[in-house]
């Protein structure tokens, strides 16, 4: 079950970041994609033969329009509550090797919630639960505890300091994350999550440089695990993280040891860069296939 996050991305190529200062710069064709970080996750969870439910405010609008018809053509069963703030919005500044720069409009008023009797029913036939850091979602913790379901969340790029992303760090079983947010304290934030918190593992990714996996059980210093070279050139990182998310919990469901399932996540993560969007979303031949061939290296 994911919960929370999704929403349309208006990418925009430019040919450096920053962008220069000036009143008018050309660009290529501006695309609008439906996904978002949830939708995404859904999307690639559902991809990878996993059934999925999707739970999430969208707005009565054209963009609210776009995520059901692109959760629909993807096989999700998105289930929705109409939000009066509207969809979610984000604005991609994208340039040629496919990093990116994002302009998020997060929206949601900060009183809205999900009722109980709408997210209860599906949570107790949960396997899985990911939320998104919406703030709505961080008001299911309790009967995710009490239910015993395991939950995944991904912190983006949090710096380990402010307060929002912290009940979600220190509530998960899994914790994602990007290493960028806390630069060289990463390691020390993920050993924090670990200390303080109900996580079995912590895994920062690094884009291309890999990602590092922390566990409880094992050492206090990240284990690196190394990034897959993408099998086609790369078009656009949106969505890489929510993608190696996805592979993952792909792995972690299938019951593999937790450095598997990371490897599995760099295949889909790498996979995700060879198209715009959310275009590009691995099935489990792909990555079984190449998740062995990457773990005989």
């Amino acid at each position: 079950m994911v919960v929370g996050g999704s929403g349309v991305d208006t990418v925009v190529r430019v040919d450096s970041l920053p962008v220069p200062l000036a009143d008018s710069v050309g660009v290529g064709p501006i695309r609008e994609w439906p996904g978002h970080t949830g939708g995404n996750v859904a999307l690639g969870c559902r991809a990878l033969g996993l059934d999925v439910k999707f739970l999430d405010f969208i707005g009565d609008d054209w963009t609210g329009g776009q995520v059901r018809e692109r959760l629909t053509k993807g096989g999700v069963d998105f289930e929705v509550l109409i939000s009066p703030a509207g969809t979610r919005r984000a604005v991609n500044l994208v340039e040629k090797t496919g990093r990116r720069m994002s302009f998020y409009d997060g929206r949601d008023p900060a009183d809205l919630r999900m009722p109980r009797d709408f997210y209860l029913p599906h949570l107790r036939r949960a396997r899985h639960v990911h939320l998104s850091i919406t703030n709505f979602a961080r008001f299911l913790y309790d009967d995710i505890e009490s239910l015993g379901v395991p939950a995944s969340t991904d912190l983006h790029d949090w710096d380990g300091l402010s307060d929002y992303q912290r009940e979600f760090a220190l509530r998960s079983n899994l914790v994602f994350l990007s290493a960028a947010g806390a630069g060289e304290r990463i390691a020390s934030v993920m050993r924090e999550i670990l200390r303080e918190g109900r996580a079995e593992a912590v895994i920062a990714t690094a884009g291309a440089g890999g990602s590092y996996l922390m566990t409880r059980q094992g050492s206090r210093t990240p284990r690196p695990v190394p990034a897959t070279i993408p099998p086609a050139p790369v078009v656009d990182s949106n969505g890489a993280g929510d993608a190696y998310v996805c592979g993952f919990l792909y792995g972690r469901l299938a019951g593999l040891d937790l450095e598997a399932c990371a490897r599995m996540g760099a295949v889909a993560g790498a996979y995700a860069c060879t198209s715009g969007g959310n275009e590009a979303l691995i099935g489990p031949e792909a990555l079984d296939t190449s998740k062995l061939k990457t773990l005989r290296r």
